[in-house]
């Protein structure tokens, strides 16, 4: 409809609606507009606890096959290396929470080797490992 120098809209419908605003999603107003994937197997405590205790039974057990320094490094280093490998595997197939565990337990048991051998290192002025 053209009134003059003026166009005007045409009258709404009885049905026509206005177009509303996207909501925000702070407060949701029902289902969502897109899925909402979850894991099958999220990470918990339990599960980090879990792979912690798991890890450090086994870099200890590993440790008391050391008779001297150097056998004890090595041993920890191959224990965690295998450690880390299982770490992997759950990753991929498993537990994540219990990877997390093993992973931050086996870099502590590493770490405490590498204290121990350095201590010895800086004592005897030898390095202890050859």
């Amino acid at each position: 409809m053209t009134t003059g120098r003026y166009a005007f809209p045409p009258e709404p419908d009885a049905g026509f609606r206005p177009a509303s605003r996207a909501p925000s999603g702070l407060f949701p107003s029902g289902p969502p507009s897109r899925p909402v994937y979850r894991e099958p197997h999220p990470v918990t405590g339990a599960g980090v606890a879990a792979g912690a205790a798991a890890a450090t039974a086994w870099l200890f057990l590993f440790g008391l096959l050391g008779r001297d320094l150097p056998a004890y490094a090595w041993w920890t280093v191959l224990a965690g290396v295998l450690a880390w490998l299982a770490a992997l595997l759950l990753v991929r197939a498993g537990d994540r929470g219990a990877a997390a565990g093993i992973a931050i337990v086996t870099a502590g048991g590493w770490s405490i080797a590498a204290a121990v051998v350095v201590t010895r290192w800086a004592a005897s002025g030898d390095w202890p490992l050859w």
